[in-house]
């Protein structure tokens, strides 16, 4: 599996280190989770999906244990898919918000690192005072004088129980948590993107379908009303063509409406606004189906899916507070030093008789809190046991939305067979049926069965064919988007490196006012 850990593990290994050094971490250890055994997609496997003589109907092979591409989307062959992904991933906010997230949670890890090390301040005192003498039970005029001050305490607090590395532990699995958070907002943007093309591919394709048959129907209206002045037919037939012409006009302004809203929200995954389209569209007939698809083994698919990911580190990260919660009910150990001088001036600072030197050390311990603190613990208990569940749960959920995607692909190339063939029959029966009705050997409500069976079976296949799309994208979502092949993660995930202005503050501060001079 790829995916960088970068700074949040350099800071978790240190954190261990000096772990090791300081005494032993209290709290459970948190145990690697075991892929689930016994689990599986489906009772038996499906191997390959039927085929169908319309477009894309072409059968689809299933690879058990093939790797799922990081670029998933290129199967589609299709340059605008690709286009309308690329744009996605540089504009859209969600994407730099999590990439952001990650950022912090990492900053985080590398704060609490730092309590680790002693930690130490300077200072400095310039006082300008008179003492009265009589304080001291003498009688003697007042003494003027000034105190020069300078000192540098030291303070450090050893990770006896292991509180803070449990605290850093909990911190580096937040840390995971926001790095597959990133992965599952890529691999969601991605197949909403994909998804939503597909979408609109297929209702640009039932608006066509639909103006066509108008076309159709209109022409009819003309030729019936041409044989109505004839004599050759009835008003009524006439009034049936104009009714069913109209029946199919009010079936457009639906399909319009559904892509116009379609389309708004493509264009939201863009980035863009609603009047920023510039008409970029899809043709459904020009996008390829692909013919072999990979199904993950049940075993790595707990490994792949960013959700799973992202359960398993909220329940590493309530293992670790329960850690953080037990070292709190146990005694702390503080040791502090300093080392300075006091003096009448300047020039006398750190003589020998100026220097002033402290060591010391404090032990604090609970004595009576009225239970908050054994509360406390078994809250984080509660939690540990909270995240467990639910990690079951998320991995239930995973292997449901992959049986589900393969029944859908079976299901649904089995659905364009059937919509592909009752297409073919419609259109032979309208053509039938008009010729009868030319030759008086039918009548008008006949032809308009067959008009509006062929338009529902032409939307039917559309449909369909679109959903094999749909599926496709659903399975390579399902199966985690492959992000272990590809790297989701730019700068702004990435910890500010260590620097001397990181290490000590009044440099920070020091180059911060000389970057801003008016500041």
């Amino acid at each position: 599996m790829g995916g960088t850990h970068g700074s949040t593990a350099k800071a978790a290994g240190s954190a261990l280190c000096l772990l090791s050094l300081a005494g032993c971490a209290v709290g459970p250890d948190f145990e690697a989770v075991q892929a689930p055994t016994g689990a599986g997609y489906s009772p038996r496997p499906i191997l390959e999906t039927v085929s169908a003589s319309s477009p894309g109907g072409a059968p689809q092979r299933l690879r058990n244990g093939a790797g799922v591409p990081g670029g998933w989307w290129t199967w589609f062959r299709s340059r605008q898919i690709d286009a309308f992904v690329s744009e996605s991933l540089r504009n859209h906010p969600d994407l730099a918000a999590a990439q952001a997230a990650l950022r912090q949670a990492r900053e985080a890890v590398a704060a609490d690192t730092a309590g680790f090390f002693p930690s130490a301040s300077g200072d400095g005192s310039l006082t300008r005072e008179q003492a009265s003498a009589a304080s001291t039970g003498i009688n003697a005029p007042a003494s003027l004088y000034t105190l020069y001050n300078v000192s540098a305490p030291v303070s450090f607090t050893p990770d006896i129980f292991g509180g803070r590395a449990r605290a850093v532990e909990a911190d580096a699995a937040n840390a995971e948590y926001e790095r597959y958070e990133l992965e599952a907002t890529y691999l969601s943007l991605t197949a909403n993107v994909v998804t939503a093309a597909i979408n609109d591919a297929s209702l640009a394709a039932q608006i066509q379908v639909t103006q066509d048959l108008i076309g159709s129907q209109r022409e009819q209206v003309r030729l019936l009303e041409n044989r109505f002045a004839l004599g050759a037919v009835s008003e009524a037939d006439v009034l049936s063509q104009k009714a069913q012409l109209a029946t199919t006009l009010a079936t457009l302004p639906p399909l319009e409406k559904s892509r116009a809203i379609g389309r708004d929200e493509l264009l939201a995954y863009l980035g863009r606004f609603p009047n920023q389209d510039r008409g970029e569209a899809v043709a459904l007939d020009s996008l390829t189906l692909p013919r072999s698809l990979p199904v993950s083994l049940p075993s790595a698919l707990v490994r792949q899916r960013p959700d799973i990911g992202a359960a398993e580190s909220q329940w590493r990260q309530a293992n670790a507070n329960v850690g953080v919660a037990t070292a709190n009910m146990l005694p702390q150990l503080t040791l502090s030093a300093s080392y300075g001088s006091a003096a009448l001036s300047a020039s006398t600072l750190f003589n020998a008789q100026t220097t002033a030197w402290s060591m010391a050390s404090s032990l604090t311990t609970p004595i009576f809190d009225a239970g908050a603190l054994f509360h406390t613990k078994e809250e984080r208990v509660a939690a540990l046991d909270q995240a467990r569940a639910r990690y079951q749960s998320t991995v239930l959920s995973a292997f449901q939305n992959v049986a589900d995607s393969l029944q859908s692909l079976k299901a649904d190339a089995a659905l364009l067979n059937a919509e592909g063939y009752a297409e073919k029959v419609s259109a032979q029966s309208l053509t039938i049926t008009q010729s009868q009705f030319n030759a008086g050997a039918s009548n008008t409500l006949n032809v308009l069965n067959a008009e509006q069976t062929l338009l529902n079976a032409r939307i039917g296949r559309v449909k369909a064919q679109a959903a094999r799309l749909a599926d496709t994208v659903a399975l390579f979502q399902s199966l985690g988007g492959g992000w272990w092949n590809r790297s989701d993660e730019s700068p702004q995930s990435r910890p500010a490196p260590m620097t001397p202005e990181a290490l000590f503050p009044p440099l920070a501060a020091l180059s911060q006012s000389q970057a801003h001079p008016n500041r």
